[in-house]
């Protein structure tokens, strides 16, 4: 299947079929028309002189710098040269393709300027699987991601290095080996590529969709640990949250209850504390306000997907470019900062759970650290340790970016988004978070296990699959590796595939 690209229809789950599962991509009739005619005025204005940013003037400190005839098509070049200036580790290459394809689809509105071969080539890149290798660092997320997205425009040169069938050549060897001609950078091509904040929001784009399904097994290992410690259903009520309104609460509330279905605490079969602690009772509340403002995060990224990261931009049908600041990333940065909060909140309730669990005060007749022999045995004592670490590093990551502006470019980009920064470390903060979530699935399978009631279908079908992937201890052994092969399990998403295959949609 080819799906086609036009400049308004790219969704994060279109996102992630490309960048993740390689879907070939097509331009629009309606885009071609577009980038054709808009090219047409800007070779117009280059006959006719007149005065253009990043066509012939310089950039940044050095747009008042007017650039001769001579000067315009090498200065695309040089400012591809100049501006791959990244550091560190190679991005992971769904994030690469995400940048492409966002890219792709700024120019599909047909308001950038450049010439269609280059649009194009960046589809027969993505659709034939050349990657090009990208720093992981180096953007500050205004006047573009320029240091991350000029590797990308590298390669359009024959230049850098790029992937091609899971081996890294250099970028005219892998676009070879590919048989995409290399279209080389004429005026206006080159910034085409690189003034937007495209590798940010792929990456917060990815980042959503992961997170969306770390939520709902956020869930699910909340219902796990409400059955294992017998918690009062009560505050799971759906006129508790009908009535303050806020539907992610709702959706949650609905979510534990349909988990817990035909047990015998939904059942109302077991005896319960009249109020049980805000870990397990505001669950509903919290988990809620991170899907309400995960809902919020999506709208904000589809935006920009679908806008116009560009300068400047060219209004073709009033024969006009404007220069302004849509490059500026902190539309998707400051959101997107709040929601990496939002993981880590999530990430110490399912701690504070975790805790109870092991703690013999408070797990309603479990034994200490979830084990027969204790004083012999340690049981699940030190997993408590690796929670609370993780949890750490989610904090200190937390602190947002969007607000860590440092002035660059002799002050003429005095302030910036940082929003590549706020990307980076939210992945982190995440990475954190499947294994702080394996943790507690870890430790509510071990206390299903000491329980003899009957438990919900959900909590059911996901502790079948926790004992495939690790058994009950018994007796203490080094837990490092069902750390890894939980914190895997998390990532994989088979536990929520699992309980959905049964149930469908848990929020539904």
């Amino acid at each position: 299947m080819i799906k086609e690209i036009n400049g308004k229809n790219l969704s994060i789950d279109f996102l992630v079929s490309v960048s993740r599962d390689n879907c070939k991509i097509k331009l629009s009739d309606d885009s071609i028309q577009k980038i054709n005619k808009c090219r047409q005025l800007v070779d117009k204005k280059i006959s006719s002189g007149e005065i253009m940013y990043g066509i012939n003037t310089g950039i940044g400190e050095f747009s008042e710098t007017i650039l001769n005839p001579d000067q315009i098509k090498d200065f695309q070049k040089y400012l591809v040269y100049n501006h791959a200036a990244g550091i560190g580790e190679p991005a992971p290459i769904d994030h690469v393709r995400a940048a492409m394809l966002s890219r792709i689809n700024v120019h599909a509105k047909g308001m950038s300027g450049c010439r269609l071969i280059i649009t194009e080539t960046l589809v027969k890149m993505l659709n034939k699987g050349v990657t090009p290798y990208v720093c992981s660092k180096g953007s500050v997320g205004a006047c573009g991601d320029l240091a991350p997205m000029s590797q990308i425009a590298l390669v359009l040169l024959g230049e850098g290095k790029a992937y091609f069938e899971n081996k890294l050549f250099d970028g005219k060897e892998a676009m070879n080996k590919a048989g995409i001609p290399i279209p080389g950078l004429e005026a206006r091509d080159g910034l085409s590529v690189i003034n937007g904040s495209n590798f940010l929001t792929g990456m917060s784009a990815l980042f959503i969709h992961d997170t969306k399904k770390w939520f709902k097994q956020a869930n699910i290992a909340a219902a796990m640990s409400m059955d294992a410690l017998i918690s009062n259903l009560g505050p799971l009520n759906k006129l508790i949250h009908e009535v303050r309104g806020f539907q992610g609460a709702v959706k949650s509330s609905n979510s534990l209850r349909r988990i817990l279905k035909n047990g015998d605490l939904l059942n109302g079969s077991l005896d319960t504390k009249v109020q049980d602690a805000y870990s397990l009772r505001s669950t509903p509340q919290v988990i809620g306000s991170a899907i309400d403002y995960i809902d919020y995060c999506q709208k904000q990224v589809e935006i920009e997907l679908n806008g116009v990261g560009d300068n400047p931009i060219f209004f073709v049908d009033r024969n006009i470019q404007l220069s302004g600041a849509n490059f500026q990333g902190t539309p998707v940065s400051l959101p997107l900062d709040m929601l990496g909060a939002a993981v880590t909140m999530v990430s110490v309730l399912s701690e504070r759970r975790m805790n109870r669990l092991n703690n013999p005060a408070l797990s309603n007749g479990l034994p200490a650290f979830l084990t027969k022999g204790a004083g012999m045995f340690s049981g699940l004592m030190l997993s408590q340790y690796t929670a609370d670490t993780q949890i750490v590093e989610q904090k200190i990551l937390s602190a947002p970016a969007s607000i860590q502006s440092i002035p660059a470019a002799a002050d003429q980009e005095d302030f910036v988004s940082m929003g590549m920064n706020t990307a980076l470390k939210n992945f982190q903060i995440l990475d954190n978070a499947y294994g702080i979530l394996g943790i507690e699935f870890f430790a509510a399978a071990q206390a299903l296990d000491l329980r003899e009631h009957k438990f919900g279908d959900g909590v059911t079908k996901a502790h079948r699959i926790i004992r495939k992937s690790v058994k009950f201890l018994d007796i203490d052994r080094p837990l490092y590796a069902d750390h890894n092969k939980m914190k895997n399990l998390v990532k994989s998403c088979e536990i929520l595939k699992e309980v959905e295959l049964d149930l469908g949609d848990i929020y539904r």
